[in-house]
């Protein structure tokens, strides 16, 4: 358990840093894309901000779980292990979370198609992250 929890809040603090970089510089180079966020489905009282914030360790530590139940599984070098966690991971959790929220909610498919390439993105650095730590 002590393993998971290390190497899950290790993953956390990675995926905290290269996810806020990452949104600082989409903002920047795709600022039409945020645009759509100015919509009453987005706005916020900023009572919840700080469950924003750490979703980065939440995503880490039931990912490290799921890599130490589920590694064996995985085969090869610790990169090609972690792309291929990153890819299980988007096409069971991810594309079905995207489907409902693109059918359920007033969001447009390009918004759903980058939340769909962030949490592939985060989940294949997360992989890799592991595989190295937890082998």
């Amino acid at each position: 358990m002590k393993k998971i929890l290390i190497s899950g809040l290790i993953t956390g603090c990675i995926l905290f840093i290269i996810s806020y970089g990452g949104l600082y510089l989409a903002v920047r180079f795709f600022p039409s894309l945020f645009a759509d966020y100015n919509n009453p489905l987005f706005n916020s009282d900023g009572n919840r901000d700080m469950l924003f914030y750490l979703h980065a360790f939440i995503f880490s530590l039931a990912l490290s779980w799921f890599w130490d139940r589920f590694k064996s599984l995985f085969h090869g070098v610790f990169m090609l292990r972690g792309l291929e966690f990153g890819l299980v991971y988007a096409i069971v959790a991810l594309l079905p979370v995207m489907w409902i929220s693109f059918s359920a909610l007033d969001v447009t498919i390009v918004m759903v198609a980058s939340w769909f390439g962030y949490g592939l993105i985060q989940a294949t650095i997360a992989g890799i992250v592991l595989a190295k730590l937890n082998p």
